[in-house]
């Protein structure tokens, strides 16, 4: 700051400081001037006030006297006067009300309007009962009235006066402050004018001398013998000296400026005559070298020490374009430490990294783990460690790792380089060399090579001609085979379409032996069940046993239909599986159910747990799984008379079987266990073939067909897995089934001419229907629960089906359901029939009848409009495969097959007739 602005500055301070004075007196002053006026409005309402009280007690004093019943002649003169005090009251509330007074007060005048009021209809009432006589009325009025609102009134203006005492103390006092204030303000700053003026005086001239001091103390200290270094005046203010400060310190800067440039300037040629001289000193030790491994140790070891390094490793590039590495070929205070490696691919570790990039890298923080530069009294690791790559027309051919204690400075760095750009193009020299050694003594090699062959050639030769008569013979022998050969190939193909129409006749024999069985069955089964329900209890229990038995038997015939036709199917490795998410609980709970009642009635313990580290889902067939446990079960009941059976369920270590076993991995292991008899070593195997048993003889104590091992060992392969028997003879045996938890398993299976067509004919019919009819939601079944013959009571069914007896029997069962049947014998009839009775509720069809059978009479019934909704249930007996999706690709609502479940069928024309 420059001297005149301080010296306006401290006159304007001290006029300022004037200015602030004077408009600060001139508020305070009006503030003053405000409040005065505020006094005297304040006196003038509170005289208003008092007038107010004054004219109130004259107004109740008179009022009071007229409530005495004066004289008349003093009577109107007190009324007058009463009338005129109002009028002055009412004329004082106004003048009141006229000014702007505060909240309180206006609330206070409202309040003494009211009071006044009431007492003035009160007056007007006494006037009324004195003008009728009633002066006892009129003394109770004044006593119990009048009175407490006169005080009232008188209270309120009380108040009101209080008020606005308050009001006007208060002004006063606020008035007497605020000029105590102004007096207190304009002494404290003419004080304080007076004193910052002659501060600022003093500090002007204090200022100046001291930094004209400051300026030629500076330039004295001055040392013409370090002109790069210079001392510096400090600059605080832009004032005349801070401008001489500033141009000395400018000078001062340049002077400097000068004597750095002119050191760098020879430091400079000092280090470019440094490096040209060790380029020089270099390049001069490559002449002589005929191999890459004296160009490596000489290279690392003459330019370690050059570089201020400590340790160095030279790496030259091998192999193919297929695979290409840098291998170690040298090295600089090398102590075989077992540590990093003597060999990095492109783009492994730093060494590879450095090759791939082709630019050089510095690792300035190294970890103590590194290498350990070691000499006779100790070692240590590296500071900073540097690697260069050697190129040669964009290939990198070798690659320089070099480490310090201390660090590579910018020169060393610059001469590395230079020295590096030489290195790429004498290691290709040194190869191209080394490769024309290599191809000479090739070319030496081969010329002897090929005179010893030119001998063998000749020899061989002979040999050939021998070679040729023998081939000759055996061409001529040779043909004589292939003739032969086709002949048998022929034979073949004949016995092959023979087997095929063999086993075509074969399946279709077991299809129609189903059908043959399966229809007897279904009378038999169906009106057994009916008399074992006994129903009109007209049978006697042992009666009732006997239809029991009967039923039972039946049951077990369709069991062995059923493991025949699923032998059939398991030879010809065409059975289907349906891998979905099962979950084990379910597994559970379906075992518990089938075999606990069996553990109950033989006494024996019975317990199923599943390992804890098991997942709740698994992936496999639901069906065929429960069918194994079933059949592994029912085996170990079957065998033990006492003690227990059990089923565990764990989790295996996953088991990856040879190339040549076609099972994939293994993952759960269901194991069976009971203490039953056992099985001896010699019968592991045999009880797994179909229709053997480990006790086949005509007098052995346990029954059955013995499929159930064979049915449940093929369809573990069919699941992904196998199973394994551990037993001994006397000490119980255990059945493990390994399977796979996966979501897509590779079928397995005998595959052969006869069992291929045996499988494209026979399906298994005991499996449940895939129809939206087994989708039907928990309230809908809870309703059918809750009333079994409330759908089917009074409702119209039509059986059509060529066999009698199943009529008869369907018809009996219905008949118990209060439903009333109509039967036709084949497809035609039955058309017929629906036509003439268009009011039936649900179609039962037969799918095999002569003349039309159930595929044709279902799409005609379908092709007719009023029967497009009505509900068909199709019946066979024929195992057929896709009968269940030719049934419901003709137009069934649903499938059943014989021998038909009763309850099974009941449940399902529940279902539709309740939809319907």
């Amino acid at each position: 700051m420059k001297f005149k602005t301080q010296l306006f500055l401290c006159f304007g301070i001290i006029y300022g400081l004037y200015a602030v004075l004077h408009i600060s007196l001139w508020v305070k002053m009006d503030n003053l001037n405000k409040e005065m006026d505020s006094s005297t409005k304040s006196y003038k309402v509170l005289n208003l006030t008092n007038i107010l009280l004054d004219e109130l007690n004259k107004y109740i004093k008179d009022s009071r006297e007229l409530f005495a019943n004066p004289p008349q002649e003093l009577k109107e003169q007190i009324t007058h006067e009463r009338n005129q005090a109002f009028k002055n009251v009412n004329k004082t509330i106004a003048d009141l009300q006229k000014f702007d007074s505060p909240q309180e007060t206006q609330d206070i005048i409202k309040k003494l309007e009211l009071s006044i009021q009431n007492y003035s209809e009160i007056e007007k009432e006494k006037d009324e009962l004195i003008n009728e006589g009633n002066l006892r009325e009129v003394s109770q009025l004044y006593w119990f009235h009048a009175q407490k609102a006169a005080e009232k009134m008188l209270q309120v203006s009380k108040q009101l006066q209080t008020l606005q005492n308050q009001l006007t103390y208060k002004i006063m006092i606020q008035s007497y402050k605020d000029y105590s204030k102004i007096s207190s303000l304009t002494t404290n700053y003419v004080i304080l004018d007076y004193v910052i003026g002659s501060i600022m005086l003093i500090w002007i001239l204090f200022a100046v001398t001291r930094r004209l001091n400051q300026v030629s103390a500076v330039m004295a200290s001055v040392n013409f013998d370090r002109l790069d270094k210079l001392p510096r005046i400090k600059v605080k203010t832009k004032d005349e000296i801070g401008k001489i400060a500033i141009s000395y310190n400018e000078m001062a800067q340049a002077l400097e400026k000068h004597t750095k440039d002119e050191k760098e300037l020879k430091k400079s040629a000092e280090e470019q005559s440094w490096l040209k001289t060790k380029v020089a000193e270099i390049a001069t030790m490559y002449p002589g070298i005929a191999n890459l491994e004296t160009l490596a140790q000489m290279f690392i070891t003459k330019i370690t020490p050059m570089a201020g390094a400590n340790y160095g490793v030279f790496y030259i590039k091998q192999g193919d374009k297929d695979e290409v590495y840098y291998q170690k070929y040298a090295g600089y205070a090398y102590n075989n430490q077992v540590i990093g490696t003597d060999r990095f691919s492109l783009g492994e570790g730093i060494v590879g990294q450095c090759a791939l990039d082709n630019r050089m890298t510095l690792l300035k923080t190294v970890p103590e783990n590194y290498i350990k530069i070691s000499s006779g009294i100790g070692m240590a690791s590296p500071s900073e460690i540097l690697v260069l790559p050697a190129e040669f027309e964009g290939e990198v051919l070798a690659v320089i790792e070099l480490a310090t204690f201390e660090s590579f400075d910018n020169l060393n760095q610059l001469m590395l380089k230079e020295v590096i750009s030489n290195l790429g193009i004498n290691i290709k020299s040194i190869l191209r060399h080394m490769q024309v050694e290599k191809l000479l003594q090739e070319s030496q090699s081969l010329t002897e090579e090929l005179q010893s062959q030119s001998q063998e050639l000749q020899a061989q030769q002979e040999e050939l001609r021998t070679v040729n008569e023998q081939l000759e013979a055996q061409y001529e022998n040779s043909e004589q085979k292939t003739k032969e050969l086709e002949n048998i190939k022929t034979i073949l193909e004949e016995k092959a379409q023979q087997l095929t129409l063999s086993s075509q006749y074969k399946s279709e024999f077991l299809a129609n032996m189903s059908h043959e069985l399966r229809t007897p069955l279904n009378s038999l089964l169906i009106l057994s069940q009916i008399l074992a329900e006994n129903t009109d209890g007209n049978l006697t229990p042992k009666q009732a046993n006997y239809a029991e038995t009967i039923f039972s038997s039946g049951n077990d015939l369709l069991n062995l239909i059923n493991d025949i036709l699923d032998i059939a199917k398991v030879e010809a490795g065409k059975m289907e599986i349906r891998i979905k998410e099962v979950e084990l609980g379910d597994i559970k709970d379906f075992i518990e159910s089938q075999f606990s009642p069996v553990a109950r009635k033989k006494n024996i313990q019975f317990s199923i747990e599943l390992a804890p580290d098991l997942p709740k889902f698994i992936y496999t067939d639901k069906q065929r799984l429960e069918q194994i446990l079933k059949n592994l079960l029912s085996n170990a009941f079957k065998f033990t008379d006492n003690g227990f059976v059990s089923l565990t369920v764990n989790k295996v270590e996953i088991k990856t079987f040879s190339k040549q076993d076609p099972y994939p991995d293994i993952q759960l292991v269901f194991s069976v266990k009971d203490s039953g008899i056992g099985i001896s070593q010699e019968k592991h195997e045999i009880i797994f073939d179909a229709f053997k048993q480990a006790d086949g003889t005509i007098n052995r104590k346990f029954g059955g067909t013995g499929l159930g091992l064979s049915i449940s060992r093929e369809l573990s392969h069919l699941l992904g897995g196998f199973i394994e028997v551990d037993s001994r003879e006397g000490d119980g045996s255990t059945f493990s089934l390994y399977l796979p938890n996966k979501k897509n398993i590779k079928k397995i299976g005998i595959s052969n001419a006869e069992s291929e067509v045996a499988a494209a004919l026979l399906e298994d019919s005991s499996l449940p229907v895939n129809s939206p009819v087994f989708d039907i939601k928990s309230d809908r079944s809870s309703v059918l629960k809750n009333d079994r013959k409330a759908l089917l009571q009074g409702k119209k069914i039509l059986v059509v089906d060529d066999d009698i007896r199943n009529i008869f029997a369907i018809t009996t069962a219905l008949e118990n359901y209060q439903v009333e049947v109509l039967f036709a014998e084949n497809g035609s009839e039955g058309i017929s029939i629906l036509q003439r009775n268009p009011d039936i509720d649900l179609v039962l069809m037969d799918i095999m009848m002569p003349e039309m059978d159930g595929f044709e009479a279902i799409q005609i019934i379908r092709s007719i409009p009023d029967f497009q909704n009505i509900p068909i249930i199709a019946l066979t007996a024929k195992a057929m495969k896709y009968d269940r999706d030719q049934c419901i690709e003709a137009g069934a609502s649903d499938y059943i097959s014989k021998p038909v479940n009763l309850k099974q069928l009941i449940s399902i024309m529940r279902v539709w007739l309740y939809d319907k």
